[in-house]
């Protein structure tokens, strides 16, 4: 069982690993060589040095944008599901919001940051709208689809069964649209982190995006550097944990994952 897990741990990262390990290399030799200075571009190793120096600065200011990230996520996710249903069900629904949520996207984040500051203050609240804003049209679009692109065969045997609309669309439409969902969530969990990223570039005492603008302001680049390794890693995080929940909700809804990824 173990040398199993070894072994697929090996065919699954191994390659990722050792072609971030030449990258980080090349970009070493060619800053040492190029004799280029830290606050144009630091070497790697400079960077790790400031990553491990400001572990705390840096983890204080994480837990900050975790959080804006993760309830702008569950925002997103939430209201896309239940506007995703709605629209599904009934096409005088669709045709009315259909516009606004095309529209709610046409807007760049950056111009409407100011605003939600403008009108929620500079507290969490407008870093988590900017990252539930940012989550919701994916989930609405992905989630719609999979409730209204179901097998016509599979339609017709509930129809033969009698089944009641009702019935219908939460043991055939629903269960369909799971993978949909999930594809979705993934994409929006990543994308919840730049929500809030953006919204602490704006208005902020904390958090990565504040201390970003902060260190940038500074010429301070390794620590630029070090708190963009941690938001890497934390929208990896976000994704892994959605991924495996995603996995659980296949095997009871969706069918096989491996299936699924083929």
């Amino acid at each position: 069982m173990i040398s199993r897990f070894l072994r697929k741990a090996v065919e699954d990262y191994a390659v990722p690993v050792c072609f971030i390990l030449l990258m980080l290399c090349i970009w070493e030799a060619a800053v040492r060589n190029l004799d280029i200075a830290d606050f144009i571009l630091p070497a790697p190793t400079v960077i790790f040095a400031k990553l491990g120096s400001s572990i705390p600065l840096l983890l204080r200011h994480a837990q900050v944008t975790l959080i804006e990230a993760v309830l702008g996520f569950l925002l997103g996710a939430s209201t896309g599901i239940t506007v995703a249903l709605a629209m599904a069900r009934s096409r005088t629904i669709e045709k009315a919001l259909s516009p606004i949520v095309i529209s709610s996207q046409t807007f760049p984040k950056e111009a409407l940051a100011p605003v939600f500051v403008v009108w929620f203050g500079f507290g969490i609240l407008p870093k988590v709208v900017i990252a539930g804003l940012i989550s919701f049209f994916p989930v609405v679009v992905n989630t719609t689809r999979g409730l209204i692109t179901v097998d016509p065969l599979i339609l017709d045997l509930m129809r033969s069964l009698s089944a009641t609309p009702r019935q219908v669309f939460t043991q055939v439409r629903i269960p369909n649209a799971v993978p949909y969902i999930f594809a979705a969530l993934k994409m929006c969990v990543t994308l919840s982190v730049i929500g809030a990223v953006v919204g602490e570039f704006v208005g902020a005492s904390a958090g990565l995006g504040h201390l970003v603008r902060l260190a940038n302001s500074e010429l301070s680049t390794d620590l630029v550097f070090a708190a963009l390794i941690v938001l890497g890693a934390m929208g990896t995080s976000l994704y892994l944990i959605v991924e495996r929940i995603e996995r659980s909700a296949l095997k009871r809804w969706g069918g096989s994952f491996d299936t699924l990824n083929r």
